[in-house]
């Protein structure tokens, strides 16, 4: 058994080809913790649920969409991001898609970077998010 899968906040679900250089079909499930600073032990202000897949045959490029999940006396509600991860380059851009709550029918872009990596499974993405649009319902009451 694996002595850290206690810890783990991801799984492959589908093995890779054996095409390539990289890991091309590759399908990892994650439920990470979202946090405000680089510390895994801070509290954390969201969850980060979804999947990847490895979608290039001579790099680690990958496809992402997950959902932002909060709930906390902050935000309440998601947003959902989707888009190809270009692990070469220095920052990458991911669409936001929508959201619920706090974030309805929200859109934005979401800038990546590679913040940590250690060793070959493990690495860390430090998150920008800037929301262009986030719809506020108002509401009468009678």
């Amino acid at each position: 058994m694996n002595k850290n899968a206690a810890n783990a906040t991801s799984v492959a679900v589908a093995n890779s080809t054996k095409l390539g250089k990289s890991g091309m079909g590759m399908l990892v499930i994650f439920d990470d913790p979202v946090t405000k600073d680089r510390n895994l032990h801070s509290p954390p202000v969201a969850k980060a649920n979804g999947f990847y897949f490895y979608d290039t045959k001579d790099t680690n490029d990958a496809w992402f969409a997950y959902t932002l999940v909060f709930n906390s006396s902050e935000h309440k509600g998601s947003i959902n991001i989707m888009g190809a991860d270009l692990v070469g380059e220095k920052t990458r851009d991911l669409s936001v898609v929508g959201g619920t709550g706090d974030f309805f029918l929200t859109r934005g872009i979401a800038t990546f970077q590679t913040d940590a990596v250690e060793g070959a499974k493990y690495f860390r993405i430090k998150m920008d998010i800037k929301l262009d649009y986030v719809c506020h319902w108002l509401t009468k009451q009678d």
